[in-house]
């Protein structure tokens, strides 16, 4: 379900399988409890491994990125195939955030600050 790395001050998460009611709240702890625990500031959820993503799991992408911004961090994503990519559309999470090719791509330009963030 969720692997985690961090890389100065970003958080990546990486997701695996299905994001959906049956792992949401596990997600959801895991990922605030990173956040609490890490000097991190930026989150970057990779989708690569995402084949389905519901509304529980929106709720945990959207959440986490509350707690980011609200600290003046930013959101990443990568790694959307054409479902996953079509959900997070629908639900205006691509407005929120940015999109990058990959997450080493992401923690390059978000923990450098880069000015095309």
């Amino acid at each position: 379900m969720l692997e985690i790395d961090s890389v100065g001050d970003v958080l990546v998460a990486h997701l695996h399988g299905e994001i959906d009611l049956k792992v949401s709240d596990a997600l959801r702890e895991a990922l605030d409890r990173a956040l609490e625990r890490l000097p991190v500031r930026h989150l970057v959820f990779d989708f690569g491994d995402v084949s389905f993503i519901d509304s529980t799991g929106l709720g945990v992408v959207l959440g986490r990125y509350k707690k980011v911004a609200g600290a003046g961090g930013r959101l990443g994503v990568t790694g959307l195939r054409p479902p996953v990519r079509r959900v997070l559309e629908l639900s205006g999470i691509l407005r929120i955030s940015q999109e990058f090719s990959s997450w080493t791509e992401a923690v390059a330009v978000l923990g450098g600050g880069g000015a095309d963030a």
